[in-house]
């Protein structure tokens, strides 16, 4: 089968019990994992960092994160089974690791958040042995943080360190847990800083812009929405034309 592309960033057309299949399976076999949820933004950027290109590429597995993903897949005639977002495959994860009872290390976010999270959903997964460290952390204390976290000994490392930036601190930081992804800003909604779209929003595939209205800040991140479904275009009618 023909592996599907979009912009140049290798896409997995795995649903999310495909992706929590795939994660049970590694931490059973005691292997390694490194899941990269890529959503337009991020290919856009890719397509333009050689770098970041190969970053995700060299990934375990890349997920659709995002409608526009969705829609790029379906348009290049490789439609994919269905979007798999951050925060659904966290939530995911955390139920799989109350289960089995795996240990998650939580880095990044603001000072404070990621303890918020674990108090969050500890109550609600009391089966999970979690940690956490904030993500505003110097490259001088950086040595220290991967000493709490190898300390934990986590099998899986959950970072939220933005965009691209968590994607290139898990590609150089491996063995650090069996299972690494980088989550973005799901550390707010996990611990109810930042509210989540409405269900009906989320089915629609207008979460994006439930985001929108609610964070208006985001708008700058969303100007290469346009750009990036345009060079879909131009993949799809004119290959090879650059």
């Amino acid at each position: 089968m023909k592996q599907l592309k979009i912009l140049g960033t290798r896409i997995d057309p795995a649903s999310l019990q495909d992706c929590l299949e795939t994660i049970k399976n590694t931490i059973l076999l005691g292997q390694q994992l490194r899941i990269v949820t890529a959503n337009p933004e991020l290919i856009y950027k890719a397509e333009h960092d050689a770098n970041l290109l190969a970053v995700i590429n060299s990934a375990g597995l890349v997920v659709p994160d995002g409608v526009g993903v969705v829609w790029a897949a379906r348009k290049l005639g490789r439609p994919v089974k269905e979007r798999v977002t951050g925060i659904d495959l966290t939530a995911g994860i955390l139920g799989e690791s109350n289960r089995h009872g795996w240990r998650i290390f939580l880095l990044g976010a603001k000072p404070g958040i990621a303890e918020k999270v674990i108090r969050q959903q500890s109550l609600r997964y009391p089966g999970i042995a979690l940690a956490c460290h904030h993500g505003f952390f110097t490259q001088a204390e950086e040595p220290e943080v991967i000493r709490q976290i190898r300390h934990f000994a986590p099998d899986i490392l959950l970072v939220g360190l933005g965009a691209p930036k968590q994607e290139y601190w898990n590609h150089e930081h491996p063995g650090l847990a069996k299972v690494s992804m980088g989550i973005g800003g799901s550390f707010d909604v996990l611990s109810g800083e930042v509210k989540r779209a409405p269900e009906i929003f989320r089915e629609s595939g207008l979460e994006w812009l439930y985001r929108l209205i609610s964070e208006p800040g985001r708008i700058k991140r969303q100007v290469v929405l346009p750009l990036y479904l345009l060079r879909v275009l131009k993949q799809k009618y004119f290959p090879g034309s650059d």
